[in-house]
């Protein structure tokens, strides 16, 4: 992405993915017909994924192409595997649904896509290929879901996308909702048509437009069978249809209507006979009319509502079949190996190879859609949020092991919808809202205690409203209801249907705090669904408070925001309300967010979107006078990119990010100039965003958590004080965080696929970019030497196919360089009164701004070098000991100009140690580093007399003329290879380990003496300082002999050598 100048800067951050890898949606499946290993699925709002062995693991192969997340239909051409079609937004129209941006391409394999149009069908529900012809598809569109609009119905491209043919239409508010192709004679295809339409209060699933037509001429005609012999009379509303491979003219439909049910006809649709009306083929239609034929036997058949069905008889009678989650959508069999299939459900995708009985794991997709998130006060912070079809879930911000994996993560309650809010002093209790996933009636509330477990529900009004309009209900909450923790005082909660309600006693009692604040229209309070079958989840209740906060300045000043298009606010802690509605703001648009701001207490920010009555476009409004007047703010979003969420930086006056229906922007002005903050990022959904320790946090619906860390430099970008030539961003304080062992456990680096084990965890990662690793050595013997390549200052890179990623540890350093001779560049690291602890050379010194991670750590021991070729093991190298926390100083020195920035370090406040523990640690690991230091040089004068001497003793005019020479140089020889085997281990050594490495000699006592003491904040133990006292006595001994050696010996021999008449070739010590 290019930027400006000016906020050039933020192309030193990156967003980083913590998970969860627990599946969103999916409800588009494929597979590869020829590499039985590899399978695609198109997540409902996070992208095209590709399995290259069976389901083990996913990879992502549409970031970077799709202007859009949402994939409503795959399929892979038969004939030529590499060419894939995708068709974005998907058609199952539930009220949370995302639209997409047409139909994209790929001819090798997903590596690359294109964009071949049909941009404005919004959702599409099939896409089927020739089956001898990958140039020869057909584009079920189901057309806009929130309006009306021409781009609907079937379409078909013979020359492979590069141009379409509008073939059957009904009209502009009916779409194509299913298609099947007659894979012995693709000239045959049937096609349903949907007439249906969604509003934020309702969806109307039927009309007289819905029916089911044929065309035996590739589409170039259509018979309609909406009133064949059999088919049922009336009005109808979604359809689905699918032809047996294996019987000519045999095809099933499963129809919506009274008299509905599934059908089958062996005539080619001439007539039908109703086969099953059981609840099991009228299951919620609109999301459920999914059907499939077995490709080898005539009488088998499957249907996916709520659960998976599966029928031997044509569909007259089911067996289930258990899927890993429930609500499936999608499935592709393998039509020359049909117990080769992929299933999609509302839990992910999974992968089967013996017909069902068995399925991959949906553990591994990053592709959760979360609806809102928030951040507790622990350490590290966790983030909470609403799962789509799942539970609310807790997953640490970063931890200890390596990756943030599911043994990280832990439930917080059943709730899947709302929002969600942590006690602020007691993080162990947790509020969420239910609707949908949790019984106690309508408007679900739960109180979750994660030290008992216990999940209370302490819904306001606990009485069941299932099936009741949002007129019949004595309180309306919508299906994401807020939830709210005052920021004044933690045991006030607030939660808000068509009232705000109080509670001081953890929801045990409410108090209502104000008039119904939306517009009460009786006309939009009907139950969900029909005019056929009702759809009452509750994800239709309108009229109802969608956005609610309390000023964080001023205690009692209360701002709410309807789903119906009204502000209100209060001055006096609900007693009165005020209408502040921005006059310029849609009639019936959804406030979906309010911000108050951190810093001024008169001024708040509103955004709305209006999507659901087909209006894309992006509203923001400012108040500097408590909604006395309003200034849309929305200059440099993008037209289509509606407003999900507005935050404002607490620690920044006039930082705003907000969230769209793509990604994520940002404002240094307070709104008045918006710049997008996609990096990244995917092209994807954010619902919520939080701020929590300098990091801005994003709740994708349909990514998982994406944390954006550190992103200070925002902060700091736009100050006057910003040089020209060098700036120096004050680096944000840094925690020193408790040790781990990943170095311990980590396993030895390959090409493709690596595996971290740890602690009883592990995690799958790959190479960036899927570039191969050295994993070479000179020798067999010598595995221990293979690193992690490639790095960003020393720290290995990785990308994480099962586990969320940590932060890169270490004080994070940003600089920019601008109008100065490109040349080298340093920084210093010092204490606070200017003593320098290390100088590091080796940094980045591009044009713009750069970035270094110091480790915190003071330079390591000097080494002794190692010659492989020779048998000599380098001398160890264990990293210097970590700063103590607190004040030190960073100079940035390039081309003779100096920046200095403080820097504070922090004490993790999990760490147990007081500071004068840490400063005992700091100072023992000093003195064991030195003493390595005084070790390796011993070894390394060794190793350079040694060479010399023998140099010395193979030379046959010496041993001709002086034998005592000799005699003395093999003593001197046999002493130091006893010294050196004393200090140091050999590779030419026979005294080795299990392992078939070397015993550890005296200096790798040290090494590992420096692993023991820093393996936790905690002072040294006594024990640690008796190891060195007793091995540093062991080496003076050595080091005073190898002294005798030099002093005596070595003196003696050089003597004698001077004594030769021969020309020296070497100089002697």
């Amino acid at each position: 992405m290019a930027v400006s100048t000016e906020i050039e800067p933020i192309n030193i951050l990156k967003w980083r993915s913590i998970g969860p890898f627990r599946g969103g949606r999916v409800v588009a499946v494929a597979g590869d017909p020829v590499n039985k290993q590899v399978f695609y699925f198109g997540a409902c709002a996070g992208g095209v994924w590709k399995t290259l062995d069976g389901g083990t693991y996913w990879e992502n192969i549409s970031d970077g192409f799709f202007g859009s997340s949402s994939i409503g239909a795959i399929a892979v051409a038969q004939s030529d595997p590499s060419v894939i079609y995708a068709g974005t937004g998907e058609a199952c129209i539930r009220s949370n649904v995302s639209h997409g941006d047409g139909v994209y391409k790929s001819i090798n394999g997903g590596q690359d896509w294109d964009n071949i149009g049909l941009k404005d069908t919004r959702h599409i529900s099939r896409i089927r290929v020739n089956p001898n012809n990958p140039d020869h598809l057909y584009v079920a569109a189901f057309g806009h879901a929130f309006g009306k609009n021409d781009q609907r119905g079937i379409f078909k491209s013979t020359d492979g996308g590069k141009n379409w043919e509008h073939v059957l239409f009904k009209s502009d508010k009916s779409g194509a909702i299913d298609l099947s192709m007659d894979p012995n004679n693709p000239r045959i295809l049937y096609a349903a048509i949907w007439q249906a339409v969604r509003t934020p209060w309702s969806l109307e699933g039927a009309g007289p437009e819905s029916g089911l037509w044929k065309s035996t001429d590739s589409g170039d005609t259509w018979t309609d069978l909406t009133e064949s012999k059999g088919m049922p009379a009336g009005i109808k509303g979604r359809i689905g249809v699918t032809v047996s491979p294996a019987k000519r003219d045999r095809v099933w439909a499963i129809v919506e209507s009274e008299d509905g049910g599934l059908f089958l006809s062996d005539d080619g649709g001439n007539s039908w006979e109703r086969v099953n009306d059981s609840s099991i083929v009228k299951q919620r239609p609109f999301y459920h009319h999914h059907i499939f034929a077995h490709p080898k036997d005539p009488d088998t058949m499957w249907t996916l509502p709520i659960q998976a069905w599966k029928s031997n008889d044509q569909g007259r009678t089911f067996t289930m079949v258990t899927t890993p989650h429930s609500d499936n959508h999608d499935l592709w069999i393998d039509p020359n190996d049909p117990d080769r299939m992929i299933e999609g459900n509302d839990g992910g995708a999974c992968v089967s190879f013996n017909g069902g009985d068995t399925w991959s794991s949906i553990y591994n997709q990053p592709t959760a859609q979360f609806y809102h998130l928030t951040t507790d006060n622990s350490h590290p912070y966790r983030v909470l949020g609403t799962q789509q079809d799942n539970s609310a879930i807790s997953t640490p911000s970063r931890n200890n092991t390596g990756a943030i994996t599911y043994s990280d993560i832990y439930t917080v309650g059943s709730s899947e919808s709302g929002y969600i809010a942590v006690h602020p002093e007691n993080t162990n209790i947790i509020y969420s809202g239910a609707i949908g996933s949790a019984p106690g009636g309508g408007g679900a509330l739960l109180r979750y205690n994660r030290v008992t477990k216990e999940s209370r529900i302490i819904t306001v009004w606990p009485e069941i409203s299932y099936g009741l309009g949002a007129k019949d209900m004595k309180y309306r909450f919508q299906w994401t209801f807020p939830i709210v923790i005052s920021p004044h005082d933690p045991d006030v909660l607030y939660v808000a249907g068509n009232h705000l309600f109080r509670s001081t006693d953890e929801g045990t009692s409410w108090q209502i705090l104000s008039p119904d604040l939306t517009r009460n229209d009786p006309s939009k309070g009907e139950p969900g669904g029909g005019p056929i079958s009702r759809d009452v989840s509750g994800a239709e209740v309108y009229c109802t408070i969608f956005s609610f906060a309390e000023s964080h300045i001023q205690k009692g000043l209360l701002w709410a925001g309807s789903d119906d298009g009204l502000v209100h606010i209060s001055s006096d802690n609900g007693q009165s309300w005020r209408e502040v509605t921005p006059p310029d703001m849609p009639e019936w648009a959804t406030v979906s967010m309010i911000e108050p701001s951190h810093h001024d207490k008169n001024t708040a920010y509103v955004s709305a979107w209006n999507y659901k009555l087909d209006d894309y476009s992006p509203y923001i409004y400012k108040t500097n006078d408590l909604g006395k007047s309003w200034t849309p703010i929305v200059k440099g979003i993008h037209d289509g990119e509606f407003i999900r969420v507005i935050r404002e930086d607490p620690i920044k006056s006039g930082l705003l990010f907000v969230g769209t229906e793509t990604g994520v922007y940002f404002s240094m002005d307070s709104g008045s100039n918006w710049n997008q903050f996609q990096l990244n990022l995917p092209n994807v959904p954010v619902h919520d965003l939080a701020i929590k320790n300098g990091d801005l946090i994003a709740a994708t619906h349909g990514r998982s958590f994406w944390i954006m860390d550190d992103f200070s430099v925002l902060r700091q970008m736009g100050n006057n004080n910003i040089s020209s030539k060098l700036h120096l961003f004050e680096p944000h304080p840094t925690y020193r965080n408790l040790s781990n062992f990943d170095e311990i456990a980590d396993i030895r680096v390959g090409p493709g696929k690596n595996y971290w084990v740890n602690l009883g965890t592990f995690a799958t990662w790959v190479n960036p970019n899927n570039e191969p690793q050295d994993n070479t050595a000179n020798s067999s013997e010598n595995p221990l030497e293979i690193e992690d390549r490639p790095s960003l200052n020393g720290e290995p890179i990785r990308e994480f196919l099962d586990a969320g990623a940590n932060p890169r540890d270490g004080l994070v350093v940003n600089y920019k360089i601008g109008d100065i001779p490109k040349s080298d560049g340093s920084l210093i690291f010092s204490t606070s009164s200017g003593e320098q602890i290390i100088k590091i050379t080796d940094i980045p010194n591009n044009l713009g701004t750069n970035q270094f991670i110091w480790d915190m750590r003071c330079p390591g021991p000097t080494t002794a070098d190692g010659d492989e070729s020779k048998d000599l093991i380098p001398g160890p190298n264990p990293k210097g000991p970590m700063v103590v926390p607190g004040q030190y100083q960073v100079s940035l020195e390039i081309h003779g100009i100096i920046k200095t920035q403080q820097v504070d370090i922090l004490q993790d406040p999990r760490s147990e140690a007081t500071s004068n523990d840490l400063k005992k640690q700091f100072d023992l690991l000093i003195e064991i580093r030195d003493k390595i230091s005084e070790t390796n040089g011993a070894i390394n004068t060794l190793r350079k007399i040694r060479p010399q001497i023998q140099s010395w003793l193979g030379r046959k005019d010496i041993r001709d003329k002086d034998q005592k020479l000799i005699q003395i140089g093999t003593s001197i020889i046999e002493r130091l290879d006893s010294i050196e085997s004393a200090l140091i281990s050999s590779w030419n050594t026979t005294d080795r380990g299990q392992l078939g490495t070397p015993l550890p000699r005296l200096v790798d006592a040290l090494a590992t003496l420096v692993t023991v003491v820093e393996s936790a904040d905690w002072i040294p133990t006594d024990s640690s300082y008796g190891v060195l006292e007793e091995v540093s006595s062991k080496i003076a001994q050595h080091i005073t002999s190898l002294q005798n050696i030099i002093d005596n010996d070595v003196a003696m021999f050089n003597t004698s050598v001077n004594q030769l008449e021969v020309p020296p070739i070497i100089q002697i010590f």
